[in-house]
């Protein structure tokens, strides 16, 4: 039995959603999202969707954590195409990173070259506060792990890929320009799944890192490797441990990002009129 690559693979997937969405609504897409803990409710806002379940595309892993949903939606802001994954996989359940990365991939290779990586972080930067939305100015990936580790695969860009403007300048300016009060900061990713302790947030504030989390690193790794414009944001859902004073819970994660719904809509509706 013949073993797949990771491109065969992603390539299956892409052949399936051209058939299910059609090719052409797939060459409209001007924008694809990626939907962190407990902000899957933006997808809902999209006009004329279609909604394709992820374990009905070939080889897109399941997610199943508690705050994702399961599913690729594709509909309009306004003139806008946007395609909205409504939940991720993390390496903390077992998944590789090439897993990690397979559905952003697929959207890529569909022909969508801008990305939004959204996601619930702790906050560690001084003028961070809980439900604060922070633009990524950059990430650390600590997690030990990348998505181009192992047979280089042309198909996924170049062996040694520059990372020096990983999140696009132009798309940040833009992004900050469609609210108020948002923050900046570098997002550092670790593995998980427990939350770091009082020690570890204080090594990654030495390190630079405003806000800390489990995930986004190898989705912006990938798709910067392939040539995405990425822009990414942080639900500040919480304050890292060591700062705040109440114990670390999922449960405070999602109702955090319940109570950011709106805003959250709100700044990436008029992010992607913008784009039109």
């Amino acid at each position: 039995m013949t073993t797949q690559t990771e491109s065969q693979r992603v390539e299956a997937a892409v052949a399936y959603l051209q058939q299910r969405l059609s090719a052409a609504r797939c060459q409209q897409i001007g924008l694809a999202m990626v939907l962190g803990s407990g902000l899957k409710g933006f997808a809902a806002e999209l006009h004329d969707s279609v909604s394709v379940p992820f374990a009905e595309i070939p080889g897109w892993p399941t997610p199943k954590v508690e705050g994702h949903g399961g599913a690729l939606v594709v509909g309009r802001v306004d003139r806008t195409v946007v395609a909205c994954l409504t939940g991720r996989v993390h390496l903390y359940e077992g998944w590789s990173p090439a897993c990690v990365t397979r559905a952003v991939r697929t959207l890529r290779l569909l022909g969508v070259s801008q990305f939004l990586l959204t996601n619930a972080a702790g906050g560690i930067g001084e003028d961070l506060s809980a439900g604060d939305l922070m633009v990524l100015t950059d990430h650390l990936n600590l997690t030990g792990q990348s998505p181009l580790i192992g047979p280089h695969e042309a198909l996924f860009g170049p062996r040694f890929p520059d990372q020096s403007k990983l999140y696009d300048p132009q798309l940040r300016s833009l992004l900050l320009a469609c609210g108020s009060g948002l923050q900046q900061g570098v997002y550092a990713g670790l593995l998980g799944p427990s939350y770091e302790t009082p020690s570890e947030v204080r090594m990654l504030k030495v390190l630079g890192a405003d806000a800390v989390g489990m995930s986004t690193v190898h989705e912006a790794i990938a798709l910067n490797a392939m040539g995405a414009r990425i822009c990414g944001l942080s639900l500040i859902s919480n304050l890292a441990a060591g700062i705040g004073e109440q114990p670390l819970n999922h449960q405070e994660v999602m109702e955090e990002g319940r109570k950011a719904s709106v805003m959250l809509t709100a700044l990436v509706a008029e992010f992607c009129r913008r784009l039109a």
